[in-house]
């Protein structure tokens, strides 16, 4: 019978997360994610090659959680919803917006990313887009350039511009956002959506 990990893969994941949130990612050392899990540093080795790839599943698990609720509000209630899904998303996983909002994939991980971190990556990208544009099309008849681009600005980056202050300063977005998203995201889209 095999020994039991007495440290999971998860829990890994995990300290790495929140060593970049608290601290930005310079601070994620080996040496930080073992402390932080209270494990030997060959413990991180036995489950992943190297500290970029343990940052790679770090960032997929946040942008895969992000993505997977907002893709849902988008398909079931609509781009307002959708729009509004990022500042609730923000005030309920706080470290998690930090990771996400605040840096890019390349600050967090430098280097070749092995072929199914890549793959995976791809996927989520494919899943986005495509139902992205599906979502347009069901609101302008069409996904052309122009109406993409208007949502993608009411959906996308008027909730961003309405949280990223708030992040930068460790605070939750204040309730007043959502009213101002409301209104602003009418007006973009017309009453489309």
């Amino acid at each position: 019978m095999g020994r039991i990990a007495r440290f999971s893969y998860d829990a890994f994941v995990d300290a790495a997360l929140k060593i970049v949130a608290e601290r930005g990612p310079a601070a994620v050392t080996v040496a930080a994610i073992a402390g932080e899990v209270g494990a030997p540093v060959g413990s991180m080795y036995h489950r992943f090659l190297s500290r970029d790839i343990l940052l790679a599943e770090a960032w997929l698990k946040v942008v895969s959680s992000f993505q997977a609720g907002f893709l849902q509000i988008l398909e079931k209630g609509g781009g307002l919803d959708a729009a509004l899904y990022t500042p609730c998303w923000v005030r309920s996983h706080p470290a998690e917006a930090r990771i996400l909002l605040l840096y890019r994939r390349d600050e967090l991980v430098s280097g070749e990313w092995p072929a199914d971190l890549k793959e995976k990556t791809r996927a989520l990208k494919r899943d986005l887009d495509e139902r992205f544009r599906g979502y347009v099309a069901r609101v302008f008849g069409k996904d052309g350039q122009k109406n993409l681009n208007r949502a993608v600005f009411a959906i996308v980056d008027l909730p961003y511009a309405a949280v990223i202050r708030s992040i930068r300063q460790g605070k939750k977005p204040p309730r007043e956002v959502d009213v101002y998203i409301r209104q602003i995201y009418g007006t973009i889209m017309e009453r489309n959506g």
